[in-house]
């Protein structure tokens, strides 16, 4: 009998394919995939054939066409990324966060910042926030898990969708899960239980079904994102915030770092653009710029 599920981890040669309503199958990959040089992904839909329903075994027989697929972390069929940052506790790392919007923008992925801890942040923190990142391209959304402030709108945001999910460590995202009233069907029990036993223990991106056509990736990993694969000329492209001023600066692609008459360096000293995520963008500039050419 074949079954129509999705691949929520891969490990150790076995894929972990959840089906609505029936649960998790451990299951090998034919050697069809090898011949087709096909490897099967976390979030990949994807038909199974039963070798055991007690067992609940099978077979991967089909992988369904992909939406999308992204490379790090290694995904496919993304609706969104949401990013979690603390405004205190610890200090938020502005340039992480930044590396992380290019990083999808580059993929085209859509981003939603989630700004936790507002309960101890300044009464002007949130219109600081905004301003350095209103023009960004992302959906701004500001809460307090500890007060369960903002979670309903988080919750909105998430329905129906397939997101990864992001953030260094201690900025709350397990107490901003804890919140939300999603159903949590891949949480406990068995299902946890037979993808962490034995060998199976090392930390992979995983798929987290919270019910209603709802998933959640936690991404390992997130403290060392690095700009690969890009050169520096395009880097502005990955700035929403400069797409008004582009082929009105005095020199055709122009860089908007040194040049003179740079329409977006003026719309900085006016306050149009973010300081912060200019600063950033300078200093990515460079560190492309620095880059071997092998």
């Amino acid at each position: 009998m074949r079954l129509t599920g999705r691949i929520i981890k891969g490990i150790g040669g076995f894929y972990y394919v959840y089906v609505v309503e029936d649960g998790l199958y451990e299951c090998r990959a034919k050697g069809i995939f090898r011949n087709k040089k096909m490897k099967p992904h976390v979030g990949d839909y994807v038909e199974i054939d039963i070798i055991s329903f007690e067992e609940k075994t099978g077979n991967l027989a089909v992988i369904k066409p992909r939406m999308n697929q992204l490379i790090r972390p290694m995904v496919s069929n993304v609706d969104q990324a949401m990013v979690i940052f603390a405004v205190r506790d610890p200090q938020p790392d502005f340039h992480l966060l930044n590396r992380f919007l290019i990083t999808m923008k580059k993929q085209d992925i859509p981003v939603v910042i989630c700004f936790n801890k507002m309960d101890l942040a300044d009464p002007e923190e949130e219109e600081r926030l905004r301003s350095d990142f209103g023009g960004s391209g992302c959906q701004l959304r500001f809460l307090s898990a500890l007060n369960q402030e903002g979670i309903q709108t988080v919750e909105e945001l998430l329905l129906g969708k397939t997101t990864v999910l992001a953030g260094p460590s201690g900025v709350g995202k397990s107490s901003t899960l804890n919140c939300l009233s999603l159903d949590k069907q891949m949480e406990t029990g068995d299902i946890s239980e037979k993808i962490r036993r034995g060998k199976h223990t090392t930390r992979h991106s995983e798929l987290i079904y919270l019910g209603r056509d709802t998933y959640l990736m936690d991404t390992p990993g997130f403290s060392s994102l690095y700009l690969e694969d890009m050169e520096k000329e395009d880097l502005r492209y990955y700035f929403p915030e400069f797409e008004p001023y582009e082929n009105t600066c005095r020199y055709n692609g122009c860089s908007h770092t040194h040049e003179p008459d740079c329409k977006v360096k003026e719309a900085l000293e006016e306050g149009k653009i973010s300081r912060l995520r200019y600063d950033d963008y300078v200093m990515f500039y460079e560190e492309l710029s620095q880059k071997k050419k092998w």
